[in-house]
């Protein structure tokens, strides 16, 4: 779909990395991703104290779901937007003070600053990145894609709500909430991932990409709903939550088989969104065969917040930059090595303490290493791709 620039003496005073927005929060995602882990495991081995005005634990889980994913799902929606509806995407001041309202409460948390003014600058960047992209989907009345804006206020109110558990104000735990949105992000994933990942494949192998089948995605989407809602409330049976896990599994591993990754195996940008999508379908098996087992049903929360998540942010990112700024998607640079250190990472991160529960500390240290190397790279090899001008000079 073709963008209407009126402009483009002005669009190229623009900086680069503030042209569209994938370019800052891709870029600032994958630092932070190396930031936060890094810190964790320093505090999580060496029992230090730091500057946090929030407990460790809290700031873990809180950063890598609110702070590194929530950034990239940002930078996704703000970029994708203008492709689903040719208006032109948020750029400049606008896009600046939109990274702004992200940065501000990852700083902030090293200080002093009452929670609430924290919490309430959190919000705000939800509330604009959500304003940004449906402002420009009514507009256009592609309505399809206006389901972002209801998924957006669930993180929203999660958010809000996170900060509250802090106080022990919700009668819930932040654990709980923290399970609830690992829920929200795979039913993301899985939506999003149904529109993308059948599609990218089909286009770079020339084949037809297979329809999606309205049966299966009810089967494969709805149990992840009811799981989300479900965490809030754990006197619930075991028997459902097992049903829920092993349906949501069998239909997340036909979706994905239909999808034909096994024609993908020479092309890195491709067979890492298959790899890592798996990680989805054998998380809630995995789940579903430790429902009695507390300590490894937590365990397994990282094959899907390693696994799932970030593994297939990792592929997406790299992908959506290689394509917008204007490269030959699949003449990139070599990658693979940081998707197969992700593969590791998250390995090392379950099966370890799953197993050896004794080596926790060991386990964390390790698979941050593999993790960090992983985004490292990112940034090493991408970022600078991301603070220039588009190779073949179009704006964006």
């Amino acid at each position: 779909m073709m963008i209407n620039i009126v402009d483009k003496a002005k669009e190229e005073r623009i900086p680069p990395v503030l042209r569209l927005g994938f370019r800052p929060f891709f870029l600032l995602a994958s630092v932070y991703a190396v930031f936060t882990v890094t810190v964790w495991s320093w505090i999580f081995s060496t029992g230090a104290s730091t500057l946090l005005n929030v407990p460790p634990l809290w700031w873990h889980a809180h950063e890598m779901l609110f702070g590194f994913a929530i950034a990239v799902v940002a930078g996704f929606l703000l970029t994708a937007v203008q492709t689903w509806t040719g208006v032109k995407g948020t750029s400049g001041w606008k896009l600046a003070i939109i990274v702004m309202l992200w940065v501000l409460p990852r700083v902030l948390f090293w200080t002093d600053t009452p929670l609430a003014v924290i919490a309430l600058i959190d919000g705000a960047f939800l509330l604009v990145v959500g304003w940004e992209v449906g402002m420009r989907v009514v507009k256009t009345k592609r309505w399809r894609n206006l389901f972002f804006i209801p998924m957006l206020t669930v993180a929203l109110i999660a958010n809000f709500a996170s900060y509250a558990t802090v106080k022990g104000m919700p009668p819930f735990s932040s654990n709980v909430l923290w399970q609830a949105m690992i829920w929200w992000f795979m039913l993301l994933i899985s939506i999003m991932g149904g529109r993308v990942i059948p599609f990218f494949t089909a286009k770079r192998f020339q084949f037809e990409a297979p329809k999606a089948l309205l049966w299966l995605d009810v089967a494969a989407n709805l149990p992840l709903v009811l799981l989300a809602i479900l965490s809030f409330f754990p006197l619930v049976g075991s028997t459902v939550t097992l049903a829920l896990l092993l349906v949501a599994g069998c239909a997340q591993l036909i979706r994905l088989y239909r999808w034909g990754g096994v024609k993908s195996k020479s092309e890195p940008l491709v067979w890492s969104l298959h790899l890592f999508y798996l990680a989805l379908p054998l998380g809630l098996f995995a789940k579903a065969m430790a429902i009695s087992s507390p300590w490894v049903s937590h365990t397994l929360i990282h094959l899907l917040a390693m696994g799932t998540l970030a593994g297939v942010i990792l592929a997406m990112i790299a992908r959506v930059t290689m394509g917008h700024t204007g490269r030959a998607i699949y003449q990139g640079p070599p990658f693979a090595f940081a998707f197969l250190s992700l593969v590791f990472a998250t390995l090392v991160r379950v099966v370890g303490p799953s197993i050896w529960p004794e080596y926790l500390s060991t386990w964390i240290v390790v698979a941050a290493v593999g993790w960090s190397l992983s985004f490292v790279s990112f940034a090493a090899i991408f970022g600078p791709m991301l603070i220039k001008a588009r190779t073949d000079g179009h704006p964006g």
